[in-house]
């Protein structure tokens, strides 16, 4: 056995082993489970649904209802789960070696928002296209400069001025994107970001809009440990690993690996021709269940019982989507058709045009009156439309600090001056 085998196999056997490896689903349709396609799942969960309600109508065992649960609990009780950060960064191969076998999932999948999470400030194409962008608040002006060294992000009260260079820019910038720096050891996150529909900057969301005391606390905020692994865990790809967080060997953006765990022994079964054995060696969010499927995705887009503790309350929770979505009244206990994959495949850009999704809704609701109600569509049919299901049903609400609107996962009948429902 060679030595990278050998270590390969103690990594994870400290890894998975300690914690429990989590159970799978049988295989399905012919198919093993892993390999069941965001369709296939929500083809799945129709006919659980129908078998369920079948099986409702005579004396039956109680169902296990799986429960929505805190970010926190399911990292302590997962041995793999977005942000688990306790898996050696040896075992952790790359997205060159996933190409090998799924190059035309991974090429596509570089190219959504997800695997361009965050990138470093010199390769901002932000930055790039605005190379000097300033704004002026209260008495503060800042400036962000640029120039083939870097890029320089300064707070100037007209007397003094105190700047850092920029490390690294969260977000694609479709809507915005945040900067943090490093200064006496510690992260700061800025208090200026760049806002799309702005082409500018403007006060970081979560940030206070009060004026500063000093120059200091007007370029930004230093972040506790906990938020920087936070942040870097659902922007970029094993930073934090069994030796602790370590942003010089992290990989940009949510790579395959950010979903699907460290695939150094799948990579090495698949290589000896151990197929079944190297499938049950990669985390495959495929095999959770609706709920779990659904607080996967909360990880990083927050879950209910994150938003819960958290006390976001307001329109800025729309962009907590699983929340959102667990809240509409046809979610109920979980329903594969509902679940975030039955619509987004993450392996693609996210579609934006409405009536695409109106299969999604067809596939629950009677696509016209005289449809009966069945068990397996037990959804009314719409009385005002047949198409575009989503611009009604899933409005797009203005969050005034984003300077953007974002669609509510919420999916309801909406009232005309309804107030937003939390």
């Amino acid at each position: 056995m060679s030595g990278r085998k050998l270590l390969v196999i103690l990594a994870y056997v400290l890894t998975f082993v300690i914690s429990g490896v989590p159970t799978s689903s049988s295989a399905s349709g012919g198919k093993a489970r892993g390999d069941l396609t965001p369709a296939d799942r929500a083809a799945n969960g129709t006919t659980a649904v129908a078998r369920n309600n079948e099986a409702s109508a005579v004396p039956s065992p109680q169902k296990r209802v799986e429960t929505p649960m805190a970010t926190a609990e399911r990292l302590e009780s997962n041995s793999w789960w977005p942000t688990k950060g306790t898996a050696p960064l040896e075992i952790f191969v790359g997205t060159a070696q996933c190409a090998r076998c799924h190059a035309k999932i991974t090429a596509a999948q570089l190219a959504t928002p997800m695997a361009q999470a965050a990138s470093s400030a010199k390769d901002s194409s932000v930055l790039r296209q605005h190379a000097g962008i300033s704004r002026q608040m209260g008495r503060y002006v800042y400036t962000i400069s640029s120039s083939d060294s870097g890029n320089n992000y300064s707070a100037s009260d007209g007397v003094a001025t105190l700047s850092q260079p920029l490390a690294w820019a969260f977000g694609l910038g479709t809507k915005g994107q945040t900067y943090v720096y490093k200064h006496d050891g510690l992260y700061y996150e800025s208090r200026m970001s760049f806002y799309q529909s702005l082409q500018g900057l403007d006060l970081t969301t979560g940030h206070s809009n009060t004026t500063p005391h000093n120059l200091e606390d007007a370029l930004g905020r230093a972040l506790d440990a906990s938020t920087v692994t936070h942040c870097f865990g659902c922007h970029t790809t094993a930073s934090t690993t069994l030796a602790g967080f370590d942003p010089t060997r992290l990989t940009m953006g949510v790579s395959c690996e950010g979903c699907h765990g460290p695939g150094a022994m799948h990579v090495e079964l698949m290589d000896d021709g151990n197929i079944e054995a190297g499938r049950a060696a990669i985390f495959n969010p495929a095999r959770l269940d609706p709920v779990a499927l659904v607080d996967f995705c909360g990880a990083c887009h927050r879950t209910t019982n994150d938003v819960y503790e958290m006390g976001a309350t307001g329109v800025s929770n729309v962009r907590f989507q699983p929340y959102r979505l667990e809240n509409s009244k046809c979610w109920g206990d979980g329903d594969a058709r509902l679940a975030c994959t039955a619509c987004h495949d993450p392996h693609q850009p996210v579609v934006r045009d409405a009536g695409t999704y109106d299969g999604k809704c067809l596939a629950c609701h009677a696509p016209s009156a005289a449809m009966k109600v069945t068990l397996e569509r037990p959804g009314r049919a719409c009385p005002v439309a047949r198409k575009d299901c989503a611009t009604c049903h899933m409005p797009r609400v203005q969050v005034p600090s984003m300077h953007a609107p974002f669609v509510d996962h919420r999916i309801r009948i909406v009232r005309a001056n309804a107030k937003y429902p939390d």
